[in-house]
């Protein structure tokens, strides 16, 4: 009888046994052949569920947070029974090889990679990928995870995701059609590319301003993988792009991130060459930029790739692409396994190798600066602090009353007087390649044939004094306290003016039914001076709020503002209080356009901004119901960067000037300016560029060979170049501003300065103090319109040649549209 218990037992063990190891793959699962469909974000989801719950010794799923539509993001622990037991003592010893914990490591033989799917809702085989990609890997190339932690993120972008996947579900025929003209090739506005606020997640690591970046780095911070690839999809046309990438590289990253790269690349050409699949390496997708997916991770000691498949949201389920080859989801999926699996082989292969080169990559002694010195605006401080954090990176404050070095404002060596609460930011600290990445003033460019931006710098961003420091600066990390003031009975109380968050304030005030008036002209009271646009809240404007001080302390400490007694209207210099140069601010009703012709990440930065920023009501129309839009119960109306030529028709364009005349106001940014620009009635004009015409140099053009035109061309281009502006801060809308502003111009379209209205900030100059200009775009740029304001009858047309909303890390940028809402021109009246 025991013998007979024996055996049942240890039959029943090897059936749990067997049953544990039988996970299913993803077409069991789903119920249908993988990439035959597109799979819902939960469908994803639910199957890496199961495969945790079927093998939890090998695989642990756990979420790291909610999108804005409230999808769950998760992280997927995928290794040998034997390193998930010590999952936790594996990711210390990695972080103390890189000095990010105190402590030496037990042990270094470990491979981190972490793999990224779908950062780009509408590419969207790659999260098809990620579970066709587990399962092989728990299948067929267990001998992986001996040495090998893999990290998975099966959907960076769940919102873009389903956008997507819902559209073409719903639209496409059964089966697919693969004529491009069909409309299941052919997403509407806005596609399924950005997140909820239609931002490019991709543009984002760096600046984490959405809520799906600001979650990842948490936990891409706790674990610093060896690898990181971030999976893509490119147009129908192409075939498979995967590294080695293209120049320009960033002079920080190591000889052994390039040829590392190399390898991984060539153990990919393997498995393509076997099956006869086409691809291509070292052409247009850089590693510069560092808000990718691929440089990010790089700046931060890995081997950071982006592999792209021929596809996007063109393709559906099938396409017919220009040669001919109908292109399948089931083959973009099939390509993107096979590089993720032939990166997890490398990382194998080359665990130890990948380790101390990891551990080299943070000695940092070699970079020219040391310290990074910034002082100015508190508010602007405390803003770039959060950002830091947010990275991990650490600063401090400086010691010593001066310091010397590369001076930001002057582009040119000089020197800086400093206070304890100026910011210190030493590139001696583990991420020190990444802080010189951040703050360096001028990043070295090995070729101008780039992919993105060419210059970030942070002081500039931020609108800072700062000095970069060839030595190392005294510092000590000082403490940090909030105050906040009890306001009691006053005639009145002043706000500063001069950030995003005294905009923020001002916005909440008027939410809660303040009336708020703002000086045109300084003033002085109780002894001291207060300038343009600061704020002014008095007892007698707000008689009608029951708990008039109550209610201001409550805000006052909800934002910890600092505001200013004043004991009397009467002013020791004028203006006093009632003067008319001291004028009531308007609950300004602020509509935007959206839809076909507008920009959707133009649109989106501004959304995000008035919700997630400054926290301010925004009406969104629809460009397709602009001409029955009663445009009389808005103030504003904001046009971000777009293509308006369908939507301002003649009767559309009678209909916005004529309210416009009436008191409105129009804010166009970037690429809406060319709806004005030379049109009748408007003062706006392009510049017309001063490129030599003459018969040698048309010769000279016509004789440069084929395969140099594009090199040539980029001496028309501005990829995202920093320059000084002057400013008159005199006018409202440069209220809180210095007579400086420095400007990230993106692209070479330049106006002349207004004969008719007012030139808020302009190029006085073209000296490039960051990033790439080409030569023949600099000749034009000269005294050209960067902000502008025309006014027509009542109402006025406002102008932002550059775009300070651009991807929302701009950050010195953003007063120039609160003041643009509510203090030009302004009209105190209620809709």
């Amino acid at each position: 009888m025991r013998h007979l218990f024996s055996f049942l037992c240890i039959t029943l063990f090897a059936l749990t046994f067997t049953f544990a190891q039988n996970i299913k793959s993803p077409s069991e699962f789903l119920g249908y052949d993988i990439g035959t469909q597109f799979s819902r974000h939960h469908q994803v989801v639910d199957y890496f569920k199961s495969v945790s719950e079927t093998l939890p010794n090998q695989v642990i799923l756990e979420t790291y947070g909610k999108t804005n539509e409230r999808r769950s993001l998760y992280l997927a622990y995928v290794s040998s029974e034997e390193n998930l037991k010590n999952l936790e003592i594996i990711r210390e010893n990695n972080l103390k090889n890189a000095g990010l914990l105190e402590g030496r490591p037990t042990s270094t033989e470990v491979a981190i990679v972490w793999l990224s799917y779908n950062v780009h809702g509408n590419e969207a085989s790659s999260s098809e990928a990620s579970m066709l990609t587990l399962y092989k890997l728990l299948t067929e190339r267990k001998e992986l995870l001996k040495n090998t932690i893999v990290i998975i993120d099966p959907c960076i972008n769940p919102d873009g995701r389903d956008r997507y996947v819902n559209w073409y579900n719903e639209t496409a025929s059964q089966p697919y059609d693969i004529d491009q003209q069909a409309s299941e090739h052919k997403e509407p506005w806005p596609g399924g590319r950005p997140n909820h606020y239609l931002f490019d997640l991709n543009r984002d690591w760096l600046w984490a301003t959405q809520t799906e970046s600001t979650l990842r780095l948490k936990a891409y911070n706790k674990w610093m993988p060896h690898i990181h690839v971030d999976f893509h999809e490119q147009g129908i046309n192409e075939p498979y792009y995967f590294a080695p990438a293209a120049e320009p590289f960033h002079e920080i990253i190591s000889d052994w991130q390039r040829d590392f790269q190399t390898e991984i690349g060539k153990n990919h050409t393997k498995y393509f060459d076997a099956e006869g699949w086409l691809f291509y390496t070292r052409e247009r997708y850089d590693l510069f930029y560092p808000s990718y997916g691929d440089t990010y991770p790089t700046y931060m000691g890995a081997i950071g790739m982006t592999y792209e498949q021929g596809g996007h949201g063109r393709a559906g389920l099938g396409i017919l692409n220009d040669e001919g080859h109908v292109l399948t989801l089931v083959e973009r999926l099939t390509h993107h396994t096979t590089t993720g699996l032939s990166t997890i082989e490398m990382a194998s292969k080359n665990a130890t190798k990948l380790n101390s080169e990891f551990a080299k990559f943070f000695d940092n002694s070699d970079l020219k600066y040391k310290s990074y010195v910034l002082k100015g605006n508190e508010d602007k401080l405390n803003s770039l602090k959060k950002l830091l954090t947010k990275h991990e990176i650490v600063y401090e404050n400086p010691t010593s009353s001066k310091v010397s070095g590369y001076d930001y404002n002057s582009g040119k060596q000089g020197s800086m007087s400093v206070n304890p609460n100026a910011l210190v930011v030493h590139t001696s600290q583990p991420k020190g390649k990444m802080v010189k990445v951040l703050f360096e003033p001028n990043a070295k460019l090995s070729d101008s044939l780039t992919y993105d931006i060419t210059a970030w710098s942070l002081p500039y961003a931020y609108g800072l004094d700062a000095i970069a420091s060839n030595s190392k600066v005294a510092s000590s990390k000082q403490f940090e306290r909030s105050e906040f003031q009890v306001m009691y009975e006053a005639y009145g109380y002043v706000s500063k003016w001069n950030s995003l968050k005294d905009a923020q304030f001002l916005a909440d005030l008027l939410k809660n039914k303040f009336k708020v008036r703002f000086t045109e002209r300084s003033f002085s009271s109780n002894g001291k001076k207060f300038e343009r646009g600061s704020l002014i809240i008095t007892k007698g404007d707000n008689a009608h709020l029951s708990d008039f001080l109550g209610n201001l302390n409550n805000l006052v400490s909800k934002h910890s503002q600092p505001l200013t007694k004043i004991n009397s209207g009467f002013s020791q210099t004028t203006p006093d209080i009632g003067s008319p140069d001291i004028k009531l601010i308007n609950n300004q009703k602020v509509a935007i356009l959206s839809g076909d012709g507008t920009s959707s990440l133009s649109y989106g930065a501004i959304w995000h901004f008035f919700e997630q920023q400054l926290h301010y009501p925004l009406t969104s129309i629809n460009t397709d119901n602009f001409s029955s839009t009663n445009l009389s119960k808005y103030n504003v109306l904001i046009l971000p960067n777009g293509y308006y030529g369908s939507v301002l028709n003649d009767a559309n364009m009678k209909k916005l000037k004529n309210w416009v005349r009436s008191g409105g106001k129009v804010i166009a940014i970037d690429g809406a300016l060319r709806s004005f620009a030379g049109k009748e009635g408007f003062s706006l004009k392009y510049k017309s560029s001063d490129t030599d015409t003459s018969n040698n140099n048309v010769e000279n053009n016509n004789l440069t060979p084929y395969a140099d035109r594009e090199r040539e061309y980029t001496n028309n281009l501005i990829t995202g170049a920093i320059f000084k502006t002057k400013v008159d801060h005199t006018h409202p809308m440069a209220f809180g501003y210095d007579n400086d502003y420095f400007s990230l111009k993106l692209g070479s379209s330049a106006y002349n300065l207004l004969e008719s209205g007012y030139n808020v900030a302009h190029l006085k100059d073209t000296k490039v103090y960051s990033g790439f200009a080409g030569k023949n775009a600099l000749k034009n740029l000269d005294k050209t319109l960067v902000f502008g304001e025309e006014r027509m009858g009542s109402g006025s047309f406002i102008y932002m040649a550059d775009n300070p909303m651009f991807r929302s890390f701009w950050e010195n940028g953003k007063l120039f549209l609160v003041n643009s809402i509510f203090f030009v021109n302004n009209n105190a009246f209620e809709l």
